[in-house]
């Protein structure tokens, strides 16, 4: 199965960017926006009039510049507008679904007609997906969020839903881990980036693992601080916290 779905994107012409500093937005999800800004109004706006699409960019971390026109990071993700809600005052309220991954080859020069920034993208991760290929992490990841300390977690047990419905594929809940279960900003966006399905597999339990292991200390601690405490009540109120914590 390819990331494309039903939803054509036409790569021979530009597309309007959305910059945010964190990602916001991978392919299958959808994300929710309230659109304020003058700039991002006439966004949807053209957006709507045309295919509705924008893409969903990353601004580089630790980059000084213009505030208006932060420099991107190249992967950006392909955003569909599903629902549209237009307010008395302009404002937008819309749903955004992912349809793909894209690279930002070239932006276009500011244009005085367009406030907001455009360029033009190659896609990433469109080769066909073996799902097949994928079984052997679709199995890790249901045991590890069904019966580890990862279960825990917000979300877990939605996640195991899908894992157990076969006519899910893995590629969509790969997508869904990264939005729901991991939190890391720059993991995130690497993930983005990704092209490769099955990298993004190793990625993603590697991460997990190692969540699993930081949450398996954690009770442990919790285990000895209580035993240390009990029957003590003073010594338990007092007993310093050691090794990890999990917040």
């Amino acid at each position: 199965m390819s990331e494309e779905i039903s939803i054509r994107v036409n790569f021979g012409n530009p597309m309007a960017l959305f910059p945010l500093d964190h990602v916001t937005l991978m392919p299958h999800a959808v994300l929710p926006l309230h659109i304020f800004e003058p700039r991002y109004r006439h966004m949807v706006s053209d957006a709507l009039d045309g295919p509705g699409q924008i893409a969903m960019a990353v601004t580089m971390p630790g980059e000084s510049g213009d505030p208006r026109r932060p420099a991107l990071r190249p992967a950006v993700c392909v955003g569909q507008i599903v629902q549209h809600h237009k307010l008395p005052d302009g404002r937008y309220n819309i749903a955004l679904q992912g349809v793909c991954r894209a690279r930002i080859m070239q932006e276009l020069p500011d244009d005085e007609d367009v406030p907001y920034r455009r360029a033009y993208l190659q896609p990433l991760g469109t080769a066909r997906i073996d799902e097949e290929e994928l079984a052997g992490a679709r199995a890790r990841l249901a045991e590890m969020l069904a019966e580890t300390t990862l279960t825990d977690m917000t979300d877990a047990r939605e996640v195991v839903k899908y894992l157990q419905d076969e006519d899910f594929p893995t590629s969509a809940v790969l997508e869904l881990v990264t939005f729901t279960l991991l939190p890391d900003g720059e993991l995130r966006y690497r993930l983005l980036a990704e092209p490769e399905a099955g990298r993004r597999a190793l990625m993603i339990v590697r991460e997990l693992t190692h969540i699993e292991e930081l949450l398996r200390r954690a009770q442990a601690q919790r285990r000895v601080l209580w035993r240390a405490g009990e029957g003590d009540e003073e010594r338990k109120k007092t007993a310093p916290p050691k090794g990890c914590s999990w917040n």
